[in-house]
This record gives structure tokens, sequence and C-alpha cells, in this order.
């Protein structure tokens, strides 16, 4: 099938969203399948290393910023962005329309002049906003012409729910829930750790996000206050960046090591260095991708119980959850498995074997298998 994926958000700009697109992508190229990925230009960013996979990726408008559902989202803008979009729909005669976040401006714009299958995965975790029932109203044209929806999550299938009109919902035929998934070649407990890392005696613990309000990253800082008291020897490895990027670095403290952005084909290396992976994520998380590469990768994971997060780390089975917003649950959560290595190692063992239950592969079989009843059931 000639497959067009479309997402105003993708490499080089960093999240769940970026990774899910790129890795689907190549996934279905493995399968046989003739794969463009259409999105916008971040001329903030460097994209040189994003252009050098085996995808056609069409570019199209410029991305800006806004703050949106704690976070920053991203619109693309020109003047005749609409022409752009049809233009690309036209002339490529794509079998399948493969829309991430179906109310991002090139989706819809897509969607208006698509004569493909049409369908959308949704991504997002919130609760019912005042400005959704506004958003649906907008989107609701589009929405009605999609013929399959894919929600990552349950709460991400409930957030779609809420968010939408209940006339657009019951216009789409066909909806399901297929997850996020992770690179477990790329993340593995093979992965050499970076030498500067791994030297000494330290017990390391990383963070690996945007720099937020709802990453918690805040929190984790208070917490690793408390840990360094009981813990010597721990290190706080902080890989991100974002907005938010100058009003963290002045937490600075002794122990904490802030590394900055961190391009994809390196970032294994820090999941490798570490004995945990922490993700102190407030709420509006639908899925957490970097929980299943922590586990891949041979981590500990531990993570905010919250419910996107919960929907993958099952408490004391894979990992452990630890109460939102609560710095000492946090650090309480960290001395535990420091000074429980029974426990420690149980959790890293399945962690692993729930990491492969995601695999991109399986993952992206399933998503191919849903293109195919979607397409014979239209």
């Amino acid at each position: 099938m000639k497959i067009c994926i479309i997402s105003d958000l993708y490499y080089p700009y960093p999240g769940g969203v970026s990774e899910h697109v790129y890795h689907s992508a190549c996934e279905l190229v493995k399968l046989g399948h003739n794969v463009s990925i259409l999105t916008t230009n971040y001329d903030w960013l460097d994209s040189s290393f994003a252009e050098q996979h085996n995808i056609n990726i069409i570019r199209i408008g410029k991305a800006q910023r806004f703050y949106i559902n704690k976070s920053v989202g991203i619109i693309p803008m020109a003047l005749d962005l609409e022409k752009q979009a049809r233009s690309v729909i036209k002339e490529h005669n794509f079998d399948v329309l493969h829309i991430h976040c179906p109310n991002s401006f090139i989706g819809m714009f897509a969607i208006k002049y698509s004569r493909a299958v049409n369908i959308a995965t949704f991504h997002s975790a919130s609760p019912k906003l005042s400005w959704h029932k506004y958003a649906a109203a907008v989107v609701q044209p589009y929405t009605k012409r999609l013929d399959g929806m894919i929600a990552v999550s349950e709460v991400a299938l409930r957030t779609m729910k809420q968010s939408q009109t209940t006339k657009a919902v019951s216009a789409i035929p066909n909806i399901t829930i297929i997850p996020n998934g992770v690179d477990t070649t790329k993340f593995s407990p093979a992965v050499k750790p970076i030498s500067e890392l791994n030297k000494g005696n330290f017990f390391n613990i990383l963070f690996v996000g945007r720099f937020e309000p709802r990453k918690g990253l805040d929190y984790l800082i208070s917490a690793f206050q408390i840990v360094r008291k009981e813990i010597k020897s721990a290190r706080l490895i902080v890989v991100g960046k974002g907005w938010l990027n100058d009003t963290v670095i002045k937490n600075n403290m002794e122990g904490i090591n802030f590394v900055g952005f961190v391009e994809p084909a390196l970032l294994p290396s820090y999941y490798a260095s570490c004995n945990i992976f922490c993700s102190p994520a407030t709420d509006r998380e639908s899925f957490g991708i970097v929980l299943l590469e922590g586990m891949a990768a041979g981590a500990c994971v531990i993570a905010s119980n919250i419910d996107g997060y919960s929907q993958v780390v099952k408490d004391g089975e894979d990992g452990l959850l630890f109460e939102p917003k609560n710095p000492v649950a946090i650090a309480d959560t960290i001395i535990k498995l420091y000074k429980e290595p029974e426990l420690y190692n149980r959790l890293v063992s399945n962690g692993q074997q729930t990491a492969l239950k995601y695999s991109w592969d399986k993952v992206t079989k399933e998503i191919e298998k849903f293109y195919y009843y979607v397409k014979e059931n239209k």
C-alpha cells in the first residue's frame, strides 16, 4: 500500500508522537509498503539527522509554538498551508492516510482532500476542558470523514470521546486501541553505557523529557535532595531541555548532571548508564514510551501513579508507582530499591519481558492489520 503518515509533531521535535511516527513508518517499510511522512519545518531545531532515514519526508509550513495542556503545542503556519497539503495529497494518490493527533492543521487539510482510507491515532490525555467543545465543532467535519480511529490507551480513548462531539464519534465506524511501542533492538541491556557516567560507584537515577510543568522534574529534584542524605553515591542525570530550561537549571546542586538535548541515536546509552529511570509526570500522559525504553534497556522503572502510566507499569511486578507531586514518595521509592536488591533485580527482569511485548514490529503489525480491516470494510 501507498501510505502517508501525517503529524505536525515529528523529528527533530522530540517526544512520544515523533517516536511513534518514525518507528511505525520504518516497520511499515519493512513490511513492504511505500511510506511517506507529511509534517512541518522546525526552524529552531537541527533537522539534519532527521532527514537521513530511508523514508520520504515531506515538510510544509513552519512550526509555531504555543502553550496548551500544561505543555508546549505546535501549530504549522503558512498562508498557503491548505494549498500545500492539497498538492501533496493529490500528487501522490495514497491508499491510506494515517493522521496522528487529528485536530492538527495539516491533518485536517489532508482529510479534506483525501480519497484514501482515512485513519487517525489519538495520543492525548487530558480532563474535559471548556475549550474542547469549540475545538470539537471545528474538527467535526473532518472527524466525520475518518474511516477508523486508533487510541494508544484506554485513557486516550476516553479523552478522545470527551473531546469530540457524540455525533462525530458515532460517525467513526471502526475504533480500536493499539499501544505505543519501543525499539527493543535499540534499547537493550546489550547497549554500552557512557564511560564517564559508568566510572566510580555511583547509583545513577535518570530523567528523560522536556522541561515542562507536567513532566514533574521539579518534584524529582526536590526528592533527590532527600535521597542524597540516605544514598551518598546517588547521582541524578537529567536529559532534555525545554521552555523552562533556565528555571530548571537554576536548581542545580551537587550530584545533578544536566546533559541537555540528546539525539535519539545516543539516548539508549544514557538508559544503559542508569540504575533507576524515573518519570515523575504529574498528569496528562496517555501512555509513556519512556517507561518502555527504560524497561527494555534494563533499568528499574519508577513513575507517577497516573492513568497513562499505570496502564504500562504493573506496580510491584515490572516497576514501582508513587504518588504524583510528592517528593517524599519519590525519594522513599528510590531508597527502597537501593536497599532491597532482590526487589530491584526482579523488577528489572520482569520489565525487560514487558518491553518485549511492545516491540515496534509487533505493534506495527497490529496497525497494518487495522489498515486492511478498515480498507476492506469501508
